[in-house]
């Protein structure tokens, strides 16, 4: 309300093309545009070799794609941005959510949503901390979370899950939704990453979810062979197949152009990402941070 929300705070200088959108196309459903990428596994597979031999350092491909997302944010706030009740706010953190299996080995134990901040300047090693803390978190026999908690006792009563769902989206329509739930559920993140391929199945384009603020929704997919012609011979290459749908009302195609290109940058050359960025960039001066993973510990 008033232009603030515990999520983020509205953006009002902004080219009228882009304002009206969000009225042409009032739901998220309406507005998904659809992308694929080929992300270069061979140079990324280089690189998690390269640093588990020389410095036993375990690193994902998971992780360098949610690296290459937090880094090009640094340089493209922009694209953080999201729609709320037909108006644009800048969002006041960098996320991401991800689904684990809370027993890798055995799917019948269930499923798991890790919800993680990020601070601009991390760099790859940040953010592998980040995500292993997160995702060590979540798994094994531990006590339900905040999200299974709430789920038991809306069902516990007939009907009960409709009215308080409907009453939350009116909440959050309006920016009176409750801090807790934002900070709890995967709806609100910038990006959220559904990794297919520790299961077998293939990228997916997956949609974005009208409740919440979800902007960006990467599918990764098993790895893929293709024939390429490099030094004037033919070859089969690998590549991460990654299904992207984005959000269109957010930002121009420009900045999402330039956000694309930076994220290929770092998915290629995963050791940028070993040093902070030299300068970061916060949409319309609204700046965060999110302490340290080192920090967040001692303290």
């Amino acid at each position: 309300m008033f232009g603030r929300r515990p999520d983020g705070r509205r953006i009002n200088k902004i080219d009228p093309v882009m304002k009206i959108t969000p009225y042409v196309m009032p739901m998220r459903c309406d507005a998904q545009v659809f992308l694929k990428h080929r992300a270069d596994m061979e140079a990324m597979s280089r690189y998690i070799r390269k640093r588990k031999r020389e410095y036993n350092d375990q690193i994902t491909y998971m992780q360098i794609v949610v690296a290459s997302y937090v880094r090009a944010i640094s340089r493209n706030p922009e694209v953080n941005r999201f729609i709320m009740n037909k108006q644009l706010f800048a969002r006041n953190n960098c996320s991401a959510a991800f689904t684990i299996l809370k027993n890798p080995h055995d799917a019948d134990d269930g499923e798991a949503v890790v919800k993680i901040k990020f601070d601009l300047t991390d760099t790859i090693f940040d953010v592998r901390d980040r995500m292993n803390a997160a995702v060590a978190a979540n798994r094994g026999d531990q006590p339900p979370g905040f999200v299974d908690r709430l789920l038991s006792f809306l069902f516990a009563v007939p009907g009960l899950a409709t009215v308080i769902v409907a009453l939350v989206r009116l909440l959050d329509r309006y920016g009176l939704a409750p801090g807790i739930l934002m900070e709890e559920l995967p709806f609100y993140v910038g990006m959220y990453v559904t990794n297919t391929a520790s299961i077998g199945l293939h990228d997916v384009n997956h949609h974005l979810y009208n409740w919440g603020n979800v902007g960006l929704f990467f599918g990764l997919g098993t790895t893929e062979k293709v024939a390429v012609v490099e030094d004037g011979e033919t070859r089969m290459k690998r590549y991460l197949p990654i299904g992207i749908t984005a959000d269109e009302r957010v930002c121009s195609g420009a900045h999402y152009g330039r956000f694309f290109a930076d994220m290929k940058r770092y998915l290629d050359h995963p050791e940028l990402l070993e040093q902070p960025p030299e300068k970061v960039r916060f949409d319309n001066g609204y700046e965060y941070h999110e302490p340290k993973p080192q920090a967040a510990v001692q303290g």
